[in-house]
């Protein structure tokens, strides 16, 4: 599934102009809060979402008649179920809409003002780490992964992976791997060594998330190590180990689950 700021990115290489609606303010309860949006096509096409329901059906039906005015309008919807032309949906609030023309040939600054894409990188292409790739993708990610076994690390087992690095070792795990303070960075290579020598490596930049896979037991003595490597131990809070949100996760594809969860309660906010 093409997020919006994907099929929006594809829509101004190739040349052609799209309309977007983001939902710019909210009061009360709403399905979607400021910052959410999506992207029309003149074909009929929509990527990526303002809320559903009755509010998202009505600002598709306003989408279209833009491609012909290209001026930007914001719409005002009231979501109570008794307000005087209110939507009937239950949630009950209030949200502003802004609709505007976007042209491919003249975008502006249109690109960075909706980058709401996120970056991830999967250190270990194994079976956990081939199940997450999709799950953060589809939840709006680029994802990067790496691995030190070719055979493991190739653009056939991830064609649509932002990125596959194959290292020489986990020597050296950030070679060729881009980490900054909007980085998501997952572990799971195929052995402590490995995974040691990439949260050794990670802990001292700058990220946002860092989480490592692994049994209590073996936390403890990579935590323990890191502190006698010279971590301090604020350094070390910052990395989530055992990985991800407990739901009684086993499978690689339960796991996957279970990690995405996490990834997705530090973005909103709801864990530190």
């Amino acid at each position: 599934m093409k997020t919006a700021y994907h099929a929006a990115l594809e829509l101004i290489e190739g040349k052609e102009s799209f309309v977007v609606a983001s939902v710019v303010d909210t009061e009360g309860s709403t399905p979607r809060k400021s910052g959410a949006w999506m992207i029309a096509r003149k074909n009929g096409e929509f990527y990526g979402t303002v809320g559903g329901g009755r509010l998202e059906h009505e600002v598709e039906k306003l989408m279209p008649g833009v491609f012909e005015t290209k001026k930007a309008h914001t719409y005002a919807f009231k979501l109570n179920q008794n307000a005087k032309d209110g939507l009937d949906m239950a949630c009950g609030g209030d949200a502003t809409v802004l609709i505007e023309y976007v042209d491919a040939l003249n975008p502006g600054d249109f690109l960075e003002a909706y980058k709401t894409v996120n970056k991830a990188v999967i250190f270990g292409c194994g079976h956990v780490g081939t199940a997450l790739e999709p799950v953060l993708r589809h939840i709006g990610f680029t994802v990067t992964m790496v691995d030190d076994r070719p055979e493991y690390a190739n653009t056939e087992r991830f064609p649509q992976a932002a990125k596959v690095v194959v290292l020489e070792s986990f020597e050296n795990p950030l070679e060729g791997v881009e980490i900054d303070e909007d980085t998501y960075v997952v572990i799971m290579t195929r052995g402590h060594a490995g995974d040691y020598n990439v949260i050794r490596n990670v802990l001292g930049r700058d990220f946002k998330y860092l989480g490592m896979i692994g049994s209590r037991s073996k936390v403890a003595q990579t935590m323990k190590r890191l502190a006698e490597e010279g971590f301090t131990q604020e350094q070390i809070d910052r990395a989530h180990s055992p990985i991800g949100l407990k739901i009684g996760a086993e499978t690689p594809e339960e796991i996957a689950i279970s990690v995405a969860a996490e990834i997705i309660a530090v973005k909103a906010g709801k864990m530190a």
